[in-house]
């Protein structure tokens, strides 16, 4: 039985131009991620890593190449279309959280909801918050600001975010990057569990401990995609 796949770039570029200078961040990035898979992108400061994540994340777009979220080529949008797109199929964990402190835990998972096309009603809501909630062990944080919560609970409620719109990929931007030890360890435990469970995570990640914890280990140089020895002689 073949793979499905949840997300495939074929020779993505981005270069980024001044007027005194041309920067390619990018150069020829072919890339598939399938249903259940567990990717983390490893390399150097400055290899191309978070620029990569914001394209998956459609937060940017690349200079050429294609890009599909299943069957949907998302290669050329708007604006207006990518944040469409991105709220219905892509959940993002960002390294800083970017949860917002006037707001519940509760209403800062239901968020995403809201902006959906067909809206859910009130008891919809609360049954996808309440889910993502035991999902990441923080149903007893429901009614708390996340200025009440510590680093390592704040990283669980974004994650519990990013899955309430049942996303068919989730991004993972450095998630033990502003967490201590003891926490990084949890969050990730909890990363590997929802992927047990059949949630689909491409994660960056810095720390080699943590890349290992993936099915699929990919490193980046120099923009482009290398093997591991080449990483290694280069650092």
């Amino acid at each position: 039985m073949s793979q499905v796949s949840k997300i495939k770039l074929c020779n993505i570029t981005k270069k980024f131009v001044t007027s005194e200078m041309e920067t390619h961040a990018l150069q020829g990035i072919d890339l598939e991620i399938f249903a259940g898979d567990y990717v983390s992108i490893s390399g150097p400061s400055g290899c191309g890593k978070s620029t990569l994540l914001a394209i998956l994340g459609l937060l940017d777009t690349a200079s050429s190449g294609q890009y599909f979220i299943g069957d949907l080529d998302v290669s050329n949008l708007s604006i207006n279309q990518r944040a469409s797109v991105r709220n219905e199929h892509i959940g993002f964990v960002f390294q800083s959280f970017n949860l917002i402190d006037e707001l519940s835990v509760f209403d800062n998972i239901a968020l995403p909801l809201r902006y959906r096309h067909v809206p859910l009603s009130d008891k919809a809501v609360a049954e996808k918050v309440s889910a993502c909630l035991e999902k990441v062990q923080m149903s007893h944080r429901a009614k708390h600001k996340p200025n009440q919560l510590s680093g390592g609970q704040q990283q669980r409620i974004a994650i519990a975010r990013a899955l309430v719109n049942d996303p068919a990929v989730l991004l993972v931007d450095e998630p033990t990057g502003n967490l201590d030890s003891k926490n990084g360890d949890a969050v990730m435990q909890m990363l590997g569990e929802l992927n047990k469970n059949g949630t689909t995570i491409c994660m960056v990640t810095h720390d080699p401990r943590y890349a290992d914890m993936a099915k699929r280990k990919l490193y980046l140089l120099d923009g482009v995609m290398a093997d591991e020895l080449s990483l290694e002689l280069a650092v």
